[in-house]
Formats: C-alpha cells, structure tokens, sequence
C-alpha cells in the first residue's frame, strides 16, 4: 500500500471507494474526478454512512456500477461492511462487492437506500437521545456511558462513541435524517449543535463530551 494525493494513480483500479467526510458537495466533486480517471468497468463505492446513494450515483457515467460501502470505526476492529443498493445498481455489481468483503475479511449485510440506511438508522438517533439525556441534565456523561456498556452490553457508551465518530459527523447525519423523513423524532438535540458550533468535535479536536486532551 501507499499514499496519494494524484488522481490519475486510480488509473486500472478494479474498484475506487469515496471516504470523504458527510458533505455531499465534497463527496460530488470527488466522484466527478474519480469517473474522470478511472475505466468504465471499474466498480466506484462510496462510504458515506447516510446519504443517498441514487443521488450521489447520479453524478457518475456508469450508475449501475456504483454502490455504498459502509465501513464501521475504527475499521481495523470492526467486522461489518454495510453494503447499499442504489436504484440504479446492477446485480453484478452488489455481487462483487459482497464477494470483496468476504475477501477483506468483513461480513456483509445488504441494505437497500434510505437515509442512514439500516445501521445508522438506529444507531445515530440512540446517541442523539443520549445527548438529551446529558442536556436535559439526567446523569452525568460517565454515568450515562456506564449506563448503556453494563446495562444493554454496549462495549462503548454513546457519548464516547459520539467522539470517536466526530460530533461534526453525528450531527451531519442527523441533518440527513431530519430533511430525509421530514420527522420532528430526528431533530438534533441543540446540545449536539452547540458543541458543534463550538468546535467541541470529540476525538479529533481533542474536546467532546469528555477531554481528550
């Protein structure tokens, strides 16, 4: 393996998998430039962890060999690979995918495109309710984390979880959610946004729901 910040080292991949963060402007411009370098057959994946996979699809020459990879942090230790059908994606392409996530070692679960899609779907409105736990001033962030592990045998707590994901990307996705289902149940909590907007970010800004630094 090696790094690359040069477009045209895509040239005679087998596959191209976007990992950008949960910006669909960003994730466009990126897939715009990988389907200008790479050939038609290869397959381009996309690992957002909540937007619409038709749409971002769109933007590419060949759909039907786009497809969601989504991997699960930290992606070294985690086993699932979920895996999202567009509209447009053909049964060709859902295969090979399965078949290289059986190869890396992943098992896969394939889903069909919703916002958040299946796994996110319930897992980022738990965090976002633990966040108004912690708001609502209910117990204390280490009591809540304590709460979920020993309680419901989560091996991290929400809130800790909330900052290794990054609290710019939670909310990113519960934004997603809001506009996608038009539903006032996934409404972030204004806690979210204020540490957001604060650049309280979790793990990678040093500062979240606890002190990182």
């Amino acid at each position: 393996m090696h790094g690359s910040t040069d477009y045209a080292d895509l040239k005679g991949a087998d596959l191209a998998i976007e990992a950008a963060t949960e910006n669909i402007e960003l994730k466009l411009r990126i897939l715009k430039q990988i389907d200008g370098m790479v050939a038609k057959e290869t397959i381009i994946a996309t690992n957002t962890s909540s937007i619409s996979i038709t749409q971002l699809a769109a933007v590419v020459n060949h759909p039907e060999r786009f497809i969601g990879m989504h991997f699960f942090n930290p992606v070294p230790m985690m086993a699932l690979l979920e895996i999202i059908r567009g509209l447009q994606t053909s049964n060709d392409t859902l295969a090979t995918a399965q078949a290289f996530a059986q190869k890396i070692g992943k098992t896969s679960v394939a889903v069909r495109n919703s916002p958040g899609f299946a796994v996110n779907r319930i897992l980022v409105p738990m965090i976002n309710e633990a966040v108004f736990v912690l708001q609502d001033g209910l117990a204390t962030a280490e009591d809540i984390d304590a709460g979920m592990r020993l309680g419901c045998n989560h091996p991290i707590g929400p809130l800790a979880l909330a900052d290794l994901i990054g609290l710019d990307t939670l909310l990113a996705v519960m934004q997603v959610f809001y506009e996608g289902f038009n539903d006032s149940k996934y409404r972030p909590a204004p806690l979210l946004k204020e540490m957001v907007a604060a650049g309280r970010l979790g793990r990678k800004s040093g500062r979240g729901f606890y002190n990182y630094e």
